[in-house]
């Protein structure tokens, strides 16, 4: 059996679909990997993984750059004749469907990790595509062999409201799954008088950066003692990126300190008191997921994805989107009780290992494929 793991960056695959595809190479698939080429498409292979790269641009609207791009993904599927073709992000859902469809390909599996740009921001362009993107998901998603994979109830609503979907042919399995002896609880917690707090994702506006850096210059101003951290990276690629100019003035500001890219995000999660993330809008966020897993309190925004993740009270708080008074707020709520710190973080443990373990997830996905398989037979 063959499957084809179609995504929008190879830092994607690498970072989010690696796992999956050892799991399924262990029950006899082979997987490919398709993707605009990067810097992580040699580290699939290194894994052992085929992988092929992509000329093709996130942002690009160019009838001609796309003609050619939907050209190579053709040969690419007519050449490989996968048994499965899983797509993950709209833009490879939609054409890798119509693409799979037209070659014959009936096992399609399309993963739409959160609602995206198009659908999260309120600007002029993202109105414009809204209703193009709408009926070009109606398009690619019929058809007995196709299966959507939805991240939370939140999306799930919303597919079957604007008729894109049936419930049928959807699956809701939250997240992409933790690797939860990976990350796990600091052996021995540090002790600081300062309490340390993460906001860990690419560096969006949409994840609520700004009101992270607001709230962070609120808490300072009030003299509490607490030290902002930011990690990631700006991604250039989506139209929410956050400047890097942008990102060099908060350094000068000292609100927050500014990361990068962590490459041993469990070495660092060791280090933190509270994990944060404003989001608009989320899938079901990994970086919330990674903390929980590793025993930490979670502030985040009552949204979907987000509100999946923590239940207020229990293992973290929820607050407004595009609120920094409430933000802050909470975060001071977390430092000035450092004994519901304890326990929100021991439930949020507990809460990952019971619906989002890396097995847990491996298995409901490998359940749509016999699906599909089964039917196709």
């Amino acid at each position: 059996m063959k499957v084809i793991f179609f995504a929008n960056t190879d830092w994607y695959l690498y970072n989010f679909r690696l796992p999956l595809a050892k799991f399924l190479r262990a029950r006899g698939f082979e997987v490919v990997m398709l993707s605009p080429a990067g810097s992580y498409g040699p580290l699939l292979q290194a894994e052992g993984f085929r992988w092929i790269g992509l000329d093709m641009d996130r942002r690009s609207l160019n009838p001609a750059r796309e003609l050619a791009l939907i050209r190579r993904i053709s040969a690419v599927y007519a050449a490989e004749k996968p048994d499965i073709v899983h797509h993950f992000t709209i833009k490879c859902v939609v054409y890798g469907s119509l693409i799979a469809r037209r070659h014959g390909i009936r096992n399609r599996v399309n993963a739409v990790t959160g609602m995206g740009y198009v659908f999260s921001d309120e600007g002029y362009k993202a109105r414009l595509l809204r209703p193009v993107v709408r009926n070009l998901i109606r398009a690619t998603l019929g058809g007995e062999g196709s299966r959507l994979i939805l991240q939370n109830r939140d999306d799930l609503a919303a597919f079957l409201a604007a008729d894109l979907t049936s419930t049928e042919r959807t699956h809701v399995i939250m997240g992409s799954g933790v690797d939860t002896a990976r990350f796990h609880p600091a052996a021995e917690p540090g002790q600081s008088d300062t309490m340390r707090v993460l906001l860990a994702s690419r560096l969006l506006w949409d994840k609520g950066i700004r009101e992270y850096i607001d709230a962070a210059n609120l808490l300072k101003e009030a003299g509490l003692p607490v030290e902002f951290l930011l990690a990631g990276n700006p991604d250039p690629g989506n139209p929410a990126s956050v400047p890097e100019a942008q990102i060099a003035k908060w350094q000068e500001g000292q609100a927050v300190r500014y990361l990068g890219h962590i490459a041993d995000m469990p070495r660092l999660l060791a280090e933190i008191d509270v994990a944060v993330l404003p989001s608009y809008r989320e899938g079901v966020p990994r970086s919330l997921l990674e903390a929980a897993a590793c025993g930490l309190p979670i502030v985040t925004t009552d949204v979907p994805g987000c509100r999946e993740v923590v239940k207020h009270g229990v293992n973290g708080l929820l607050v407004p989107a595009r609120d920094p008074a409430a933000l802050a707020a909470a975060i001071r709520f977390m430092w000035e009780r450092p004994e519901e710190r304890a326990r929100m973080g021991s439930a949020a443990r507990c809460a990952v290992l019971e619906y989002f373990d890396q097995d847990i997830v491996f298995e409901k996905t490998f359940a749509v494929y016999r699906d599909l398989l089964s039917a196709a037979v």
